[in-house]
């Protein structure tokens, strides 16, 4: 049965970083939320690792960036490489400590977020998480939405935000497209112990290897060394974790007589795409819900997250009597041109980069790269584009 009278409340469907860092704001705020998780607990998978200096400078908000600094690995630079010839160039985060509190990459499992972030909502009223909880669909009348669930049980609130990840609920069940594209590769990422960076020269954390046969990302976490190759998105899944296809792909970033030891091998299906609208009456979606794209630059759950601060803040306003709520008409109009213009162009450029075959682009790109590290103001401007900051308006 539904509640009623309708409490002032927020639904939250999802347990991830953009949902759960909606309910810290509102948690902080005082303000009654219910988060709606459809696993039974926080999910403990690897997916993204890198928090942008922006983000680490939002969390600090919850008490969540000392534990993640606690946790992870501080990467102060990153290099864009050329498989045969080495170094192209080096990028020093430290340059921005003018406008960041964090001038550096953390390398962190976003799992480590959701954890801290639920200790904050624990320790505090309000805010409600409900495992075991798929949501099946939204309806909404001039007052209030509903979540239904899959077991038939209801939820009533003034305000919905859907942060249930690429295959969204809510958004479909709000009817809201989903525009883009999938990649026609598929993106490996193989775990490995080994120490790259005791048997690579100069080699730092963040490194994207240029190559027109087949280009990689070479990304330490703290406890592996992650590597992530393109693959035939067509090719079966069995073949592309075969062990002597990861050891062969493993043997091209450095050959060795032993092979190497593989921790786990991951494979990411790689779309482009941007919800053509992020609210729908009284819902909302923000995260991979309303934009997903590939993982080169580390954008995808940042962004999420700065969506989530944007909407929770207005939210928390609103459902306080601070503001209006037509000041929730600017979350769309401040966020999904982010998405659009910001995030897809820089990953779609990243990537054609580093696997383009046309000797004119290579030389083009590699020109850019030398001529953008010599250049104290285009190095910044750069800079401030990977970091995510030029994306929030700061140090432009």
């Amino acid at each position: 049965m539904s509640d009623s009278p309708t409490p002032d409340r927020v639904l939250i469907v999802g347990a991830g970083p953009a949902g759960l860092t909606v309910a810290s704001i509102l948690a902080e705020a005082g303000v009654e939320a219910l988060v709606l998780e459809a696993e039974a607990d926080l999910p403990t998978n690897l997916r993204a690792s890198t928090f942008h200096p922006p983000t680490l400078d939002m969390l600090d908000r919850f008490g969540a960036t000392d534990k993640l600094i606690a946790q992870g690995l501080i990467a102060p630079t990153m290099q864009y490489r050329d498989r045969r010839t080495g170094k192209l160039a080096e990028f020093d985060f430290g340059e921005l400590g003018d406008v960041t509190s964090r001038p550096f990459r953390l390398q962190c499992e976003q799992y480590k977020l959701n954890i801290a972030l639920k200790e904050y909502i624990d320790g505090r009223s309000g805010v409600t998480i409900r495992f075991n909880a798929p949501v099946a669909g939204i309806a909404q009348g001039d007052d209030w939405v509903e979540a239904a669930m899959a077991d038939g049980a209801t939820a009533r609130g003034r305000w919905l935000v859907g942060g249930d990840g690429a295959k969204s609920i809510v958004r479909s069940s709000l009817g809201i497209p989903f525009d883009g594209f999938t990649w026609p590769e598929a993106f490996l990422v193989v775990s490995t112990p080994f120490p790259f960076e005791r048997n690579m020269d100069d080699l730092c954390w963040v490194n994207y290897f240029a190559d027109p046969e087949e280009w990689f990302f070479l990304l330490r976490a703290p406890d592996f060394w992650r590597v992530m190759f393109p693959t035939d998105g067509a090719a079966a899944e069995a073949d592309l974790f075969d062990p002597a296809s990861v050891q062969a792909r493993l043997n091209r970033v450095l050959p060795r007589t032993e092979p190497y030891p593989v921790a786990h091998t991951t494979l990411y299906r790689v779309h482009q795409r941007v919800a053509t609208r992020y609210r729908e009456g009284r819902a909302f979606i923000a995260g991979d819900a309303a934009h997903i794209n590939n993982p080169l630059g580390g954008m995808g759950m940042n962004g999420g997250i700065h969506d989530a601060f944007n909407l929770g803040d207005k939210l928390a306003a609103v459902m306080t009597g601070k503001a209006d709520p037509a000041i929730l008409d600017a979350y769309e109009a401040e966020r999904r041109p982010v998405a659009l213009q910001y995030v897809n162009e820089i990953t779609i450029r990243n990537k054609r980069n580093l696997e383009t075959k046309d000797p004119a682009e290579q030389a083009a790109f590699r020109q850019m790269l030398a001529e953008t590290a010599a250049d104290p103001a285009k190095r910044r401007a750069f800079l401030l584009r990977a970091s995510m900051l030029a994306s929030l308006g700061r140090g432009v």
